[in-house]
């Protein structure tokens, strides 16, 4: 005979009374067990979940959590207890809490496409390239996106605290996965890598901005040796140190060696439409606000950190977003007056 098994979402959550040598070593806890039970068999059922389910979630022992549920556990009663309530209050805060908004997905903007472009001719030539484009455009994103979407191609991100040849060359084993601790073989380690391709490897140095002029000419070794596209993304600092006239400098070699610079200090009309429209908003009202927001220094991410608190305001009262909701998460932000 099969044995009938009940899947009813309350099946094995049914409260019932405790043993009695429970009773008797437990008097002074009992009152608030019965409470805790109730609030742990609310919470499960309306989750359905299982009580092993249950003993996952909430971290305890499985053969304990069942002698605490039935009334049958003869240990501290009170510390089961506490670790309890203290998971039934994590869930409840938990469901209590609107959801964080995320944001839309890679979009393929104009300045997106112009950048992809830009990575691709140092790819295909093992050039050299700088991309100069405002904070708040899409520049990492579409790079990352690039990485993804192209074999042989790495990215990484410098630092203020990885800003000299040895920082930059650590990090970039870390990105290449090289594998080598004699400093002085180092170079020619990376190097070896990013020359694998026979040509087809592209380097992208994000944060280039923060690189001394010795580091940015290490990356032109990799390039001029390697044969392998480098391209230095960041702001314009990362291409005004080639046309400044600073004295004991020369920068004409490096000058000399790069093969395409893309400078974009706003952002396009047209990407801050396709930004606003990905966040769901055709409101005019919104819209225009949106428009003005995105004009601002930083650009998308300002749309971007505005819509997400506003958004959290209208799923708070469970709703759509409202020009108010925008207009109360940009005061709320406090950046008015930024650059």
């Amino acid at each position: 005979m099969n044995k009938h098994i009940d899947t009813r979402p309350y099946s094995g959550w049914e409260q019932q009374e405790p043993d009695l040598n429970f009773i008797e070593k437990h008097s002074d806890d009992i009152d608030d067990w019965r409470r805790i039970r109730a609030h742990v068999a609310e919470i499960a059922i309306a989750n359905s979940w299982t009580k092993a389910e249950v003993t996952r979630r909430s971290g305890m022992k499985e053969g304990t959590f069942s002698q605490w549920f039935s009334g049958t556990y003869l240990g501290r009663l009170e510390n089961m207890n506490r670790q309890m309530h203290q998971w039934v209050t994590a869930v409840l805060e938990a469901a209590a809490m609107p959801t964080i908004p995320t944001s839309p997905t890679f979009l393929r903007t104009r300045i997106s496409n112009e950048i992809a472009q830009t990575l691709q001719w140092a790819q295909m030539t093992a050039d050299l390239v700088i991309i100069t484009v405002a904070a708040g455009n899409g520049k990492t994103m579409t790079c990352r996106h690039y990485r993804a979407t192209h074999p042989n191609v790495y990215h990484a991100t410098v630092s203020p605290h990885t800003k000299t040849v040895h920082g930059l060359l650590v990090e970039l084993a870390a990105e290449l996965e090289v594998h080598e601790n004699n400093p002085a073989r180092l170079t020619r380690a990376i190097g070896s890598k990013l020359g694998r391709a026979g040509g087809g490897t592209l380097l992208i140095v994000d944060e280039a901005q923060n690189l001394v002029d010795d580091a940015i000419n290490q990356l032109r070794h990799f390039s001029d040796i390697y044969q392998c596209g480098i391209a230095l993304v960041g702001n314009e600092e990362v291409y005004s140190r080639f046309v400044a006239q600073v004295r004991g400098r020369s920068y004409a070699q490096l000058k000399r060696r790069i093969g395409k610079h893309l400078k974009r200090q706003k952002p396009y009309a047209e990407d801050i439409a396709s930004y606003i429209a990905a966040w769901g908003i055709s409101d005019p009202d919104s819209v225009k606000l949106l428009t003005g927001i995105g004009l601002k220094g930083g650009a998308l991410g300002q749309i971007d950190k505005t819509m997400k608190l506003a958004t959290m305001i209208a799923i708070g009262e469970d709703r759509d977003v409202t020009v108010k909701d925008i207009e109360a998460a940009w005061k709320n932000r406090d950046v008015e007056d930024m650059a």
